[in-house]
C-alpha cells in the first residue's frame, strides 16, 4: 500500500482474529524491518517470535497485574491519559486477551549495539531507544502493508527476568518491546486521532508555532 497511508493507520490493533500469521508474511516484515536507521549501523535489534500457547499464557500471566496496576492508576486519577474511555476499554480487552493473539514478538537488543548519549543527564535516558524503535516500527508498518494488525507495550519489560528465563535471553540482550500481532478483527482505523502540525511544530525556540497563519 502507499506508504503515507500505511502510516496514518497503522495504529495500534487490539482485536485479533485466531487466524495465524504465515512465517512468508513474518518474514517480510522483518526483511523490511532491519533498515531502520539505527546509530552506526550497529544492528542491535534481535526478535523472538512467540507462538507457543504456553509461553504465551506465561507472557499474558506477566502483562495482565501490571496493566491492571496501571488501570488502577487511571481511576483513580494519578496517571492522567486524557478523555480516552474507549481506548481505556480497548487495552483492558487487549491485556486480558493477550495469550489468544496469533503471536507475540519479544522485540530484544544487545546492549554493546547502542550508544546512549544521554546517561549524564539528570534525567532518565531514552537516547538508546533511537537504535531500536525505528525498526520496531519498519516492522508495524511492514505488517500494516500486508494486512496483519500489531499492538506495540512495553510494560512488559518491567518483567525482564522473567522474560529473560522464560525466552532464555543470553547475557548483554536486553528487552525493548513485546508486539503482539494477529489480522485485526473490527479492521484498521480509517483515522486516528492526533495532534495537529501546527500545536506540535516550533520556530527556533519552543512554543513558537512555525505554520501558524501560513496557510499550509
Amino acid at each position: 500500500m502507499e506508504l503515507t497511508d500505511a502510516m496514518r493507520t497503522v495504529g495500534t490493533c487490539r482485536y485479533f482474529t485466531g487466524d495465524a500469521v504465515p512465517d512468508d508474511v513474518l518474514y517480510r516484515a522483518f526483511d523490511a524491518a532491519r533498515f531502520g536507521p539505527q546509530g552506526g549501523n550497529r544492528q542491535p535489534v534481535r526478535w523472538v517470535v512467540v507462538r507457543d500457547a504456553q509461553r504465551k499464557q506465561a507472557l499474558a500471566d506477566l502483562y495482565l497485574p501490571l496493566w491492571k496496576a496501571y488501570l488502577g492508576a487511571i481511576g483513580d486519577g494519578s496517571v492522567n491519559v486524557g478523555a480516552l474511555p474507549k481506548t481505556v476499554q480497548d487495552a483492558d480487552h487487549f491485556a486480558e486477551h493477550l495469550a489468544q493473539a496469533p503471536a507475540i514478538v519479544v522485540v530484544c537488543a544487545e546492549i554493546d549495539g547502542l550508544h546512549p548519549t544521554d546517561l549524564e543527564l539528570d534525567r532518565f535516558s531514552v537516547v538508546g531507544g533511537a537504535s531500536i524503535y525505528p525498526t520496531v516500527q519498519n516492522f508495524c508498518l511492514a505488517l500494516r502493508d500486508q494486512g496483519v494488525g500489531s499492538a506495540v507495550t512495553t510494560l512488559l519489560c518491567h518483567h525482564e527476568p522473567q522474560v529473560r528465563e522464560l525466552l532464555g535471553l543470553p547475557d548483554g540482550v536486553i528487552t525493548a518491546a513485546h508486539v503482539a500481532i494477529g489480522y485485526p478483527a473490527k479492521g484498521f482505523p480509517r483515522k486516528l486521532t492526533r495532534s495537529a502540525v501546527e500545536d506540535i511544530v516550533s520556530a527556533e525556540s519552543y512554543g513558537t508555532p512555525y505554520f501558524a497563519g501560513a496557510g499550509v
